[in-house]
C-alpha cells in the first residue's frame, strides 16, 4: 500500500481501536490504540510511516491546553477548607511516585527519568508527551503508564466490591464532557490561541517540556483568574492530539525494545502494586483529615485512570465532584511538576 494512502487507513483504525478500548472501559482509548497501531507498524513494516516534528509539537500543545482546562473554579471550590491536606496528600502521591521510580531504577536496566516518568501517578497522556524532551525512553513510560491505568481500571471496581460492600461500583469510563464530538467555535478558538501563546511564552522563557506545560499554565490561568474563562476543549480536536502522540511513540517501537517490556514486566508490576497500596494510607489519612468519607478519599487517591474512576465514582454514590476536584488537582501538580522534581534528582547526583 502507497505511504500516502497508509495514513486514511491508519485513522480509521485508531478511531475503531479508540472507540473499542473506551467501551471496554480504557482511559485515552484513543492514544492508547494509536500506540498499539504504532507499534505494529514499527514490528511488521518499519519505516512506512512517521510522525512530522511540527505535528507532535502542535499535539503537545493542545495535550497542555487539555490540562489546563481541568482547573474548574466550581470543582476546586468543593475543596473548601481542606485544600491543604489536599494539596499535601497530591504533593505526597509525587514523591511516592519517584520512590518507586527510584527503586525500579535501582533494581532493574531502567535509566532513571524513565523509571521515574513511567510511575507518575496521574496525566499519563502529559507524561508520555514530555517524557523525551527529559531525556526518558518514551516508548518505555509509556509501556509502564498504561501498565498502571490499565492495573487501576482493573482494580477499582473489584476492591470496591471487596472494601465496601455496600456501594456498587459501574463499569467503563466517562469522557471529559457529554458534549458534541466537534465541541463548539469557542473550544476551537480559544484551543488554538492558547495553545500557541504558551508555547511561545514557554520558548522565550526557556521553560523545560514547554511546548506541553506553557499551554498547560497560560489555560489554568485563564480558566481560573477570568470569569467565565472555563471552556473544554473539542473532542475531535483532543483525542486526535492524544492519538498523535500514540503513534509517535509507537512507531519508535524495536524488536529489542519489546524484549525489554518482557523482562520488565514482573518488576514493574510489583511496583505499581506497591503504589496502590501506598496511595490506600493516602487515602486513610485524607479522610481523617477531611469531610470526606474513606470511600470518597480511596477514590480521589488512586493513581491514576481519571474517567474510569469517576465512572466508578458515579456508580458507587461517591461525591464525584469532590473526587474530580482532587484528581483534577493532582493532575495539573504531577505534569507541572514532574520535570522539575526529575532534574531536581538528576542534579543531585
Amino acid at each position: 500500500m502507497p505511504r500516502l494512502a497508509l495514513w486514511p487507513a491508519t485513522a480509521a483504525a485508531i478511531v475503531a481501536g479508540g472507540v473499542l478500548l473506551g467501551q471496554a472501559g480504557l482511559p485515552s482509548s484513543y492514544l492508547f490504540a494509536a500506540l498499539l497501531l504504532g507499534l505494529a507498524l514499527a514490528l511488521r513494516r518499519p519505516g512506512t510511516l512517521d510522525v512530522q516534528p511540527v505535528w507532535f509539537r502542535r499535539a503537545q500543545a493542545v495535550a497542555g491546553v487539555t490540562l489546563g482546562a481541568y482547573l474548574q473554579t466550581s470543582a476546586l471550590k468543593e475543596l473548601g477548607h481542606d485544600w491543604l491536606p489536599v494539596t499535601l496528600v497530591s504533593g505526597a502521591t509525587l514523591a511516592l511516585s519517584l520512590g518507586a521510580g527510584a527503586l525500579l531504577a535501582r533494581t532493574t536496566t531502567l535509566d532513571e527519568p524513565t523509571a521515574a516518568l513511567g510511575l507518575i501517578a496521574g496525566g499519563a497522556s502529559g507524561i508520555v508527551g514530555m517524557s523525551g524532551e527529559l531525556g526518558a525512553d518514551d516508548r518505555l513510560v509509556a509501556f509502564m503508564q498504561y501498565l498502571r491505568v490499565l492495573v487501576v481500571v482493573a482494580s477499582t471496581p473489584l476492591f470496591i466490591a471487596i472494601v465496601f460492600p455496600g456501594a456498587h461500583a459501574a463499569s467503563g469510563a466517562v469522557g471529559a464532557d457529554g458534549g458534541p464530538i466537534l465541541g463548539d467555535a469557542r473550544g476551537w478558538v480559544l484551543t488554538a490561541v492558547l495553545g500557541l501563546l504558551g508555547a511561545v511564552l514557554a520558548a522565550r522563557a526557556r521553560l523545560t517540556a514547554g511546548v506541553l506545560l506553557g499551554p498547560m499554565l497560560v489555560t489554568g490561568v485563564v480558566v481560573l483568574a477570568v470569569p467565565g474563562g472555563a471552556f473544554t476543549v473539542p473532542p475531535l480536536l483532543r483525542e486526535t492530539a492524544f492519538a498523535t502522540i500514540g503513534l509517535q511513540v509507537g512507531l519508535r517501537f524495536t524488536v529489542d525494545t519489546i524484549r525489554l517490556l518482557g523482562r520488565l514486566l514482573l518488576p514493574v508490576a510489583l511496583v505499581i502494586l506497591g503504589l496502590l497500596v501506598a496511595c490506600f494510607g493516602l487515602a486513610l489519612a485524607l479522610a481523617a483529615t477531611t469531610s470526606a468519607s474513606l470511600l470518597d478519599a480511596y477514590l480521589a487517591t488512586t493513581p491514576g485512570g481519571l474517567y474510569a474512576v469517576l465512572a466508578v465514582a458515579s456508580g458507587s454514590g461517591a461525591d464525584t465532584t469532590f473526587v474530580v476536584a482532587v484528581q483534577s488537582l493532582r493532575v495539573v501538580v504531577m505534569v507541572l511538576l514532574a520535570p522539575l522534581a526529575v532534574r531536581w534528582s538528576l542534579g543531585r547526583r
